[in-house]
């Protein structure tokens, strides 16, 4: 039988000695253990988001008018992604057809087919689209033989294996990428929308950015970007904010969102990030708060940017000039 352990408290005029079962201090070792894993989440890269994608696509339009020869899953020894139909009827159903056009959904790349068929690819986190040469040969996932336009080959690269290549008919991806699946583009979103779509959720508004089915495109590090260019609290409460605050984030998120796209997106420490051409993006330097933590605010230049995890994610943000109600004199939008 295991014997329960003591502790003595002295508190005035009243000395009492506390017993603790064993099963009592691992429950409170649990319990702070929780804690500490909140504050220790890993900054794992969240890329690709709605710039990178969009860089992606801007990249592959080459193809466009391009005849396809042949749909290959090359070999791989590592973590299969999904790819859906199999390769065989994925071949069969693309073979002599032309690429009609290239597009974008949130965070999926779109190739559509002269057909209406749709290739669907969801780069995640590592994924790249490529006309160049891939950054290794053991992580291809997909290939597209071509003829008779200027590249003979489109390519699917991915190193942790996540993403996903979809091919699906017109009326298949009409169901699984249509309104009621994701929200309006972050590029065009409106402040009226916006309000309209999040401004009863009682989450943060960090959190509900990140809700593809009501703003689709958005991810983790370009909400804390859009967030420090409309001076909101990440923490704020959506019912709570007002009129001036939403059109603020409205307005920083088409802002932000096309200076990334401008620069090419996002090329994190690990490097992972690719356009088509396997070439960094450069909005990685125009960071205003991600992954700055204890640097002093570029905007205010007296708050000092803090770090910390929402939703299991890590959030950035300066707590001088970003504020849960009004506006700091530095915001000037």
């Amino acid at each position: 039988m295991t014997r329960p352990t003591s502790a003595r408290f002295d508190l005035p005029n009243a000395p009492f000695r506390v017993r603790k079962s064993t099963a009592s201090i691992r429950i409170a070792c649990f319990v702070r253990s929780l804690f500490f894993i909140s504050d220790h989440i890993p900054r794992t890269n969240p890329l690709p988001e709605l710039p990178e994608v969009e860089t992606m696509c801007r990249g592959i339009a080459p193809i466009v008018g391009s005849r396809i020869v042949a749909a290959e899953r090359p070999p791989c020894d590592r973590r299969r992604i999904l790819v859906e139909p199999p390769i065989e009827t994925i071949d069969a159903r693309l073979r002599g057809h032309r690429v009609e056009s290239i597009g974008r959904r949130g965070k999926r790349v779109l190739i559509r087919i002269d057909d209406g068929q749709v290739i669907v690819i969801e780069p995640r986190m590592t994924g790249l689209v490529l006309l160049a040469q891939p950054p290794t040969a053991e992580h291809l996932r997909f290939r597209l033989v071509l003829e008779g336009g200027p590249c003979d080959e489109f390519l699917f690269w991915d190193r942790r294996g996540l993403g996903t290549v979809r091919l699906l008919t017109r009326e298949q991806s009409e169901r699984l990428l249509g309104d009621d699946k994701l929200g309006p583009d972050a590029l065009d979103v409106t402040a009226s929308t916006l309000r309209e779509r999040l401004g009863s959720s009682r989450r943060a508004i960090k959190v509900a950015l990140l809700d593809q089915k009501a703003v689709a495109g958005i991810g983790n590090l370009y909400a804390a970007e859009i967030l420090h260019l409309a001076g909101v609290d990440p923490r704020a409460r959506c019912d709570r904010l007002s009129g001036p605050q939403w059109q603020r984030i409205a307005s920083a998120g088409g802002e932000g969102l096309r200076d990334a796209i401008l620069h090419e997106g996002s090329t994190l420490s690990d490097g992972t990030y690719r356009n088509a051409l396997n070439q960094d993006g450069s909005y990685q330097n125009l960071h205003r708060v991600y992954d700055r933590e204890g640097e002093v605010c570029r905007r205010c230049g007296e708050g000092v940017i803090r770090r910390i995890v929402q939703a299991q994610r890590s959030t950035f943000f300066c707590p001088h000039c970003q504020k849960r109600v009004g506006k700091h004199p530095a915001i000037t939008a």
